[in-house]
């Protein structure tokens, strides 16, 4: 898989509640650091007191081989109780594209984390510049990188939906 692939990944939980209880969780930035090992939290810009269309919002996030960073993400999908999706960076050309999915199944809701590398540049076009031989490798550990944090994050809104966590 090459980054000019836009390389996927998605994961998803069940969730034993419907989802007018997960989605303001889901979409509470401050809450997506208490589970993830990346995303340290963020918060709304520009006066926004919460996601709308269109809202800008600033992530900070640490890893371990790059240190602290912020990102501004503009949601450029926002349908409330079912989806929202934000875009880093720029919106034309984001260095990664996520989406919260809220799908009512017969046992709750299936909650479906996604994020598409790319088109535009981001830490991982950096590394992938300085070792263009390793290119899939990069991807691949990044995706799984992704995955690992979007379970943790997929499985604490789990835990504070379900058992007031």
């Amino acid at each position: 898989m090459r980054f000019a692939d836009g390389p996927e990944m998605e994961v998803e939980v069940l969730i034993a509640a419907p989802p007018e209880r997960i989605w303001p969780v889901c979409t509470d930035l401050r809450r997506w650091g208490e589970w993830s090992p990346e995303n340290q939290g963020g918060e709304w810009l520009d006066g926004a007191d919460g996601p709308a269309l269109g809202v800008r919002f600033r992530g900070r996030q640490r890893h371990a081989a790059t240190g602290e960073w912020e990102t501004t993400s503009v949601i450029v999908l926002w349908d409330p109780l079912k989806e929202f999706v934000w875009a880093v960076g720029d919106v034309e050309r984001p260095a990664a594209t996520w989406r919260m999915l809220l799908e009512t199944v017969a046992a709750g809701t299936l909650l479906h984390h996604q994020v598409q590398m790319g088109p535009g540049p981001s830490g991982t076009t950096r590394v992938i510049e300085q070792m263009p031989d390793r290119e899939e490798r990069i991807i691949a550990r990044r995706l799984e990188e992704y995955r690992v944090g979007m379970r943790a994050v997929l499985d604490g809104i789990k835990a504070a939906v379900e058992h007031g966590r």
